[in-house]
């Protein structure tokens, strides 16, 4: 089982740090290069590069959260959660689908619900009204 793993390119593992600007504030991300990749095909899928991709990711995240805790960690999330979405069926291989064009409900039917304390955690303003409006 073990080679099925430690066989793998080396660099995939290999930690590289992103530099970005989030609305104007320089930051940096440090993650493997295997999710760099993973989020540069998410991106490609949409026509978006890596730091639109994440800019729009964290504004969600924001916008829906109202925090943004962890985000290297959300990020490496986001990219398991598309390649097990994919592997499901719900996120088609074709990479010349967007993202964008997908229906979420179709794309999440099936998904446990949330546990802990997150079922608890009331939708930010920003999102209630945005909802609302549609």
């Amino acid at each position: 089982m073990c080679q099925i793993f430690i066989n793998a390119d080396p660099t995939l593992w290999q930690s590289k740090a992103h530099s970005l600007r989030l609305h104007g504030v320089a930051t940096s991300i440090r993650l493997e290069t295997l999710y760099w990749q993973i989020l540069e095909e998410i991106g490609k899928r949409d026509g978006l590069s890596v730091n639109q991709l994440i800019t729009r990711l964290h504004d969600e995240l924001l916008d829906t959260r109202g925090e943004v805790d962890n985000f290297a960690s959300f990020l490496r999330v986001c990219c398991g959660r598309y390649l097990m979405l994919q592997l499901a069926g719900r996120i088609p291989a074709d990479l010349a689908i967007p993202i964008r064009s997908l229906d979420p409900v179709y794309v999440l039917t099936g998904e446990p619900a949330h546990g802990g304390d997150n079922a608890q955690r009331p939708m930010h303003a920003k999102t209630a009204a945005r909802q609302a409006q549609a």
